[in-house]
């Protein structure tokens, strides 16, 4: 019943924001709506998980802007070795063009091709998958387009069945971003971005993340530099602090940067 319900509210939705696009099919003006089902891909409804991640992937490799839903909020994705796709990440949210991206891997193996590790991989693999996004030093690898300002790069692998397997259905890394306007507050529901939705090529519906009455569940992933060898700095605190700084302390022995 509530996912009837929900279906029921998207399409309203999907009327009032549907605009001027021409046809029915996704692209600027008229996004696709897709209810993910439940299950993380196995019972009761592998096909039409299956039929989520294509669309989404072929909406990415057209050029397109995706929301998606991830382990903290939901997001908007392109493919990052796309530029035009970049600039209109930046367009969508009116986000300050020296505001960097973050990448988004589908595994931990895929991160060494985009990023110089100078920390142990068992450290990597203690943080990622979940919600926190390792500032790494950025490779030749990498779109000299997105953050061209930067020579660091955030890396994401959220610990979401659907952005994993999205993300290797990709050639490439995508660029991640929260599903609002810049200096907004992040979103839990497909629902409360909405006048996001005529730019969007698809949105992907994977129904409420966490408690919408708890600010907590907006505060977005914790962002950590680990890009100077033995330190780490916390450049947003987010919604794992605490367990990641245990991690990099306790465990690897790293110090604060301004120690």
């Amino acid at each position: 019943m509530a996912r009837a319900a929900r279906a029921l509210a998207l399409a309203r939705a999907a009327e009032g924001a549907a605009g001027p696009g021409p046809g029915p099919g996704p692209g600027p003006g008229r996004a696709r709506l897709v209810l993910l089902p439940p299950g993380g891909g196995a019972w009761p409804d592998p096909h039409g998980w299956r039929e989520a991640v294509a669309a989404a992937a072929s909406a990415l490799q057209a050029g397109g802007l995706v929301a998606v839903p991830t382990d903290t909020v939901y997001g908007v994705a392109c493919l990052a070795q796309d530029s035009a796709a970049v600039r209109s990440i930046y367009s969508l949210k009116g986000r300050n063009g020296a505001k960097p991206l973050a990448i988004c891997l589908g595994d931990v193996e895929r991160l060494y091709r985009y990023c110089h590790v100078n920390v142990p991989d068992e450290l990597l693999r203690d943080l990622l998958p979940g919600p926190v996004t390792l500032v790494l030093q950025r490779s030749e690898e990498l779109n000299k387009d997105l953050n061209p300002f930067t020579s660091l790069v955030g890396v994401r692998i959220p610990n979401h069945p659907f952005m994993r397997d999205l993300a290797r259905a990709c050639s490439g890394p995508l660029a991640l971003t929260s599903a609002n306007i810049s200096s907004h507050g992040s979103t839990l529901t497909v629902l409360e971005f909405q006048d996001l939705w005529p730019q969007l090529s698809l949105v992907i519906d994977g129904g409420p993340i966490g408690d919408i009455q708890s600010p907590e569940c907006r505060l977005g992933s914790t962002v950590v530099d680990l890009s100077v060898s033995g330190k780490f700095s916390i450049i947003r605190p987010g919604c794992a602090l605490t367990p990641t700084v245990d991690i990099l302390k306790k465990k690897y022995g790293l110090l604060p940067e301004s120690s």
